[in-house]
C-alpha cells in the first residue's frame, strides 16, 4: 500500500523540521519512506510504502507526532486518487474569514448572544437546526438593508480560496460551496471566489425587515453530506473522488464521507477526525494535498 503524507508550512524551516521528526516516526510505524519531493516552498511530499492497513493507524501517529509543535500542516492519505474531481466547501469560516449570522447580530445589537450559540453548534454541543433557529429569531425586525452592509463590510474570502477553485477548475474539477449560511451570502461569495455552484438556508423576510425564522428545511449537517452526495452522483463519481473542508461540527459528515476530508482552523471535534488539517497556511494546502506543484497552480484574474 503506498500513502503519502504532505507538510505544508508558510516557514519552510518548519517543514524540514517535521520531515526529520518524520522520517524517524514513520520508520518506527513500520513504513519505508522514500525521498521527500517538493511541491513548492514550504510544501513537500513523502511517499510512504506501508504493508497493510494494519500500519495505518501507527503511520497516522507518526504524521501527527511529526508535527505537533510545528506550525506545519498535513494530510496523510493513500496515493492513488488524490487529484479530487469534486471539492464541496463549507462557506463561514472556511472560504471567508467571518461567521455571517454573527456579523449580522452586530447590527441587530445581539452578536455577543448570538456568538455564544454558534460557538456551540460548531463545537457539536448543541444541534446545528435547533441553534440556527434560535439565533435567527434574535434578528427578528433587522431591516433587509443590513445584509448589503454586512455583505460588504464585513465578507471577505480567506487568502487561497480563488486559487484553489481556479487551479481545481482548470483540471476539470467541479467545486461547490455547501452552506449552513444564508444564500444573500452564499451566491455572491461563491461567484467572487469562482466556485460552480452554491446551496444555503433562506432568512425569511417581510418587506423590509426580516420576520426571525429561516425557510425550511435547514441545510445542516446531514443535507451538507447528502449534498455531496448528489454532486458526486451527477458526476458519476464515488465519495473516494471528492475533497470536503470545513471548520465546525455541522461539516463533519461530509468531511467523513469525502475521500479527503479536510478540517480547515477546525473545532477540536472535527480536526480529530479529519484525514487533513489546515491550521497555519492558507486554502492552497488543499492543492498541495491533492499533489499540485506551486508551478501548476492557476490564479483566477479577479
Amino acid at each position: 500500500m503506498l500513502l503519502v503524507l504532505t507538510l505544508v508550512s508558510p516557514d519552510p524551516a518548519a517543514t524540514q523540521a517535521a520531515v526529520q521528526k518524520a522520517l524517524r516516526a514513520l520508520a518506527a510505524a513500520g513504513g519505508r519512506v522514500k525521498e521527500p519531493l517538493t511541491l513548492g516552498p514550504g510544501a513537500l511530499d513523502l511517499l510512504i510504502e506501508a504493508p497493510g492497513p494494519r500500519e495505518a493507524p501507527g503511520l497516522r501517529a507518526g504524521a501527527e507526532a511529526s508535527v505537533a509543535d510545528l506550525p506545519v500542516d498535513f494530510a496523510l492519505q493513500p496515493v492513488a486518487g488524490r487529484r479530487k474531481r469534486l471539492l464541496v466547501a463549507d462557506m463561514d469560516s472556511t472560504i471567508i474569514g467571518c461567521e455571517c449570522l454573527d456579523e449580522l447580530a452586530d447590527y441587530a445589537g445581539v452578536k455577543a448572544e448570538v456568538a455564544a450559540v454558534t460557538e456551540r453548534a460548531m463545537a457539536g454541543e448543541i444541534p446545528f437546526e435547533s441553534a440556527l433557529r434560535q439565533r435567527v429569531a434574535l434578528l427578528r425586525g433587522l431591516p433587509v438593508s443590513a445584509l448589503k452592509a454586512c455583505l460588504d463590510e464585513r465578507v471577505r474570502l480567506n487568502p487561497g480560496a480563488r486559487t484553489l477553485t481556479a487551479t481545481m477548475a482548470a483540471h476539470g474539477g467541479r467545486t461547490v460551496l455547501v452552506s449552513g449560511g444564508f444564500d444573500v451570502f452564499a451566491e455572491p461569495v461563491a461567484a467572487e471566489a469562482g466556485f460552480h455552484a452554491f446551496r444555503a438556508n433562506v432568512l425569511l423576510k417581510d418587506g423590509a425587515q426580516l420576520t426571525g425564522g429561516v425557510a425550511e428545511p435547514i441545510l445542516g449537517r446531514d443535507a451538507k453530506r447528502a449534498a455531496l452526495l448528489e454532486e458526486l452522483c451527477a458526476l458519476g463519481l464515488e465519495p473516494a473522488a471528492a475533497a470536503a473542508v470545513g471548520d465546525g461540527a455541522n461539516d463533519l459528515a461530509m468531511i467523513e464521507t469525502a475521500g479527503l476530508g479536510v478540517a480547515y482552523r477546525a473545532k477540536p471535534v472535527v480536526a480529530a477526525k479529519a484525514d487533513a488539517r489546515i491550521a497555519h497556511g492558507d486554502l492552497t494546502a488543499l492543492l498541495y494535498f491533492q499533489g499540485y506543484a506551486r508551478n501548476a497552480f492557476v490564479e483566477s484574474g479577479r
